[in-house]
């Protein structure tokens, strides 16, 4: 009895252990996540914040392969604080115990996850902490799912040409874009100078793709504000808390299933299909002309008239 106690107020990351299911599984934990929030039945409880603790632990399944170091291969701690904020911003909520079901609802829907522990306490409702602690899976997610709002962003993609980066006009377009609602992603076409011609089509397509990013890394030499991004993982996080990200794109371009077919040849059709590999909200072309197809909106500006 004694021992079912201790495991009763134990970390869940404990309790994770404790009541394992059958084969190997992986975990993740998020620990004294503390958040001040609005939340509660009590009318003591109206009009006002108070300190809620989170305590997370996800169970995931193991790579079937080495992970080579790729972000993009696990399950970010980034989501599961990211499951936290999309779940509060909801609504105001009375009961922890809905927030719970929100925030594992968001987990378990991640590709990796398999069950998910959520402990959430109030530190400010009395002399310890009152809260409550919920196991759910991806089974149950099965036997109880509704759908969730689209809380993904859609990013405004911006294709910048050579001339456009060298712009004295940059910084002012930059402050544009950082006032829109949406996040910003940025492109670039080849450098001026002409990437090595390998003679081979697959090397070829490595060389080009490298020549964007080292022009991804001239634009982020103009401005501060620009931040090279790799990998989707990033990307997203990005997007999330209002970074302009400049896209590097070798390892998206070459780990997608549906790749662009004519690879990094026309910069513009690559950053086209990148805006619907991303959902775009639209893609905003400056000093170019528009590609063959896109699955988004195209906007194209001349460089001496753009005003974004």
């Amino acid at each position: 009895m004694s021992h079912e106690i201790r495991l009763a107020f134990a970390h869940p990351a404990a309790r994770a252990r404790a009541t394992a299911p059958d084969g190997p599984l992986d975990r993740i934990s998020l620990r004294d996540h503390v958040v001040a929030v609005e939340i509660g039945a009590f009318q003591a409880e109206r009009g006002t914040t108070q300190r809620v603790c989170f305590n997370i632990v996800v169970e995931v399944r193991p790579p079937e392969a080495p992970l080579s170091d790729d972000v993009d291969r696990i399950l970010s701690y980034d989501r599961v604080t990211e499951a936290i904020a999309a779940a509060l911003a909801e609504e105001r909520l009375n009961l922890l115990e809905t927030l719970a079901e929100r925030i594992a609802g968001r987990i378990l829907r991640e590709p990796q996850a398999v069950r998910c522990f959520v402990r959430i306490e109030k530190l400010d409702r009395g002399p310890g902490a009152l809260g409550v602690e919920i196991v759910r899976s991806v089974a149950d997610l099965a036997t109880r799912a509704t759908p969730l709002p689209d809380t993904a962003p859609h990013p405004h993609v911006v294709f910048l040409t050579n001339p456009a980066i060298a712009s004295g006009n940059l910084s002012r377009w930059l402050d544009q874009l950082e006032a829109r609602a949406e996040p910003v992603i940025l492109c670039v076409g080849h450098p001026d100078t002409p990437a090595p011609r390998t003679g081979h089509r697959m090397t070829q397509r490595r060389v080009d793709l490298l020549a964007l990013e080292q022009n991804a890394w001239v634009l982020a030499a103009r401005d501060a504000r620009c931040v090279v991004v790799a990998t989707r993982t990033e990307l997203d996080w990005a997007m999330r808390h209002g970074q302009i990200s400049v896209w590097a794109p070798s390892k998206i371009v070459l780990d997608a299933v549906d790749g662009p077919p004519a690879g990094a040849g026309n910069p513009v059709d690559l950053a086209a299909w990148f805006a619907g590999h991303v959902e775009a909200s639209d893609l905003l072309l400056i000093g170019t002309s528009p590609p063959a197809t896109c699955a988004v909106p195209v906007i194209v500006q001349d460089i001496a008239r753009a005003g974004l």
